[in-house]
């Protein structure tokens, strides 16, 4: 059994140890949310121990999956609190702003251009970076040694005062003031705090890699503009996005009208891959997006055969919570799993991860503060209150609440946009305005729908007459 403390708690040895041990914090994943938070703690510089536990093998174990635009007010201001900004900012593709948001026949109701740096910004400020670049930037600023590998959790007990890991090659590990899930959808550490566990948002689709796009399909690569492509119609979409590497990584979901009725919702599989189909799955997409504009179904064509993965969108119910329970929280994706429709969803795991080791900061700050008082000659000393540090639960519980209210917005406005373009008959024609209000009004303020909303619809009155 893995332990943080291997000293007999009755020597003197123990009781001085005990007086010097810091605050011990387990993460459960080594995403973007656990090595954020984990690398905020560590560059604290307080007595806080960290050790994240993660069930792959190595940090590219797997593929990481697309691009992320980080934005200003959540995910790059957990970077510069980790002072890690400047680092980002070697990778970060201001050019990847570049936008087009069009219908089937390639007409584009949004089109937005991409900037050459920080200065030079669009309004947005959102750069993009592969997620598997912000992985290896965050890892690779913690502490060696901070990342066990291979140790898959099964579960947690909580019989003791501390909670105890349990890990399916059979050992434990216990001794941590506080255990944090940021094992995403599936995670292990969310039973123990609620019996909630993900549905069918209805919504499935495939993973497609285009690689070499500018040598292989300059045609698409001019179309997408080192940016994104977001197509909408029918109740189905087609995305692009360029990656630093060269490639498109390309996306085409759709409605599953069958699986979002009744039990439907609940299963772990929706079975619309089209594995035993005697048709190829090109075949069959080609078919689903026949009259589609030409360029976009070339995203389809072009695409490579070996690397054409079927996903289904999973979520957690809008406001979802639990009731807090000593010991144990989550982040990320483990506390709110939500679709990609917004591009909240690692913005809103970082801004956890901020807040969280705000929590557990000022509980050891709090916990470790120097007073000053005077003795009997009247001069004044200087003596810390409590030089072992505790964790306050009711710093973790007050940001639990404040993190509910975050995430239950960010969720409906994730749905609301989904809603919008994939499930209002004739979007995107009939629903644009709804989804650019809902998308503004989630950057800087819901304020901005009541303000804003008389000229986009206008906007789109005129647009509309004339295309």
């Amino acid at each position: 059994m893995y332990r943080i403390s291997i000293l007999p708690t009755n020597s003197p040895s123990s009781r001085n140890a005990s007086r010097r041990m810091p605050l011990s914090i387990a993460i459960i994943g080594a995403g973007p949310a656990g090595c954020m938070l984990a690398r905020l703690l560590t560059h604290s510089q307080l007595p806080i121990k960290v050790t994240i536990f993660e069930s792959e093998s190595s940090l590219d174990f797997r593929s990481q999956g697309g691009t992320l635009d980080l934005h200003a007010s959540t995910g790059q201001r957990a970077l510069k609190a980790a002072g890690l900004f400047d680092e980002f900012l070697k990778y970060a593709r201001y050019d990847g702003e570049a936008l087009k948001i069009c219908d089937k026949n390639l007409l584009c109701y949004i089109t937005q251009g991409g900037s050459s740096n920080a200065k030079s910004s669009s309004f947005s400020n959102r750069p993009e970076i592969d997620r598997p670049q912000l992985r290896k930037l965050l890892f690779e600023s913690l502490p060696e040694g901070t990342v066990p590998w291979n140790r898959k959790l099964k579960s947690i007990s909580t019989d003791d005062t501390l909670p105890t890991l349990h890990f399916a090659d059979g050992t434990a590990a216990t001794g941590f003031d506080l255990v944090v899930g940021a094992d995403g959808a599936w995670s292990h550490v969310r039973p123990t705090l609620t019996d909630e566990r993900p549905f069918f948002s209805g919504i499935g689709g495939y993973s497609l890699v285009i690689p070499q796009a500018q040598r292989q399909t300059p045609k698409l690569f001019d179309l997408v503009n080192r940016g994104s492509v977001f197509a909408f119609s029918d109740g189905k979409s087609l995305t692009a996005q360029y990656m630093s590497d060269g490639s498109l990584n390309v996306g085409v979901w759709g409605v599953r009208a069958e699986a979002m009725a009744g039990e439907g919702r609940k299963k772990m599989n929706t079975n619309h891959d089209i594995e035993d189909s005697k048709f190829s799955l090109k075949s069959e997409l080609r078919e689903q997006y026949h009259d589609w504009h030409p360029d976009l179904q070339a995203f389809i064509q072009e695409a490579e055969d070996e690397k054409m993965v079927p996903r289904d969108l999973f979520m957690l119910p809008i406001g979802h919570r639990w009731e807090h329970r000593p010991g144990v929280t989550l982040i990320g994706d483990a506390a709110h799993l939500m679709g990609p429709w917004a591009g909240e969803g690692v913005n809103l795991a970082l801004e956890d991860a901020l807040k969280l080791s705000e929590a557990i900061i000022t509980s050891a700050t709090t916990c470790t503060s120097t007073t000053t008082t005077t003795d009997g000659l009247g001069e004044k000393k200087k003596k810390k209150s409590n030089p072992n540090p505790t964790l306050n639960h009711q710093h973790i519980q007050t940001f639990e609440h404040e993190m509910f209210a975050r995430a239950t917005r960010t969720q409906q406005m994730t749905w609301t946009m989904m809603e919008a373009m994939l499930l209002t008959p004739g979007a995107p024609r009939t629903s644009i305005e709804r989804y650019l209000l809902t998308a503004v009004g989630g950057g800087i303020g819901g304020w901005a729908g009541w303000v804003l909303a008389p000229i986009v619809y206008a906007w789109f009155f005129v647009f509309k007459l004339i295309w």
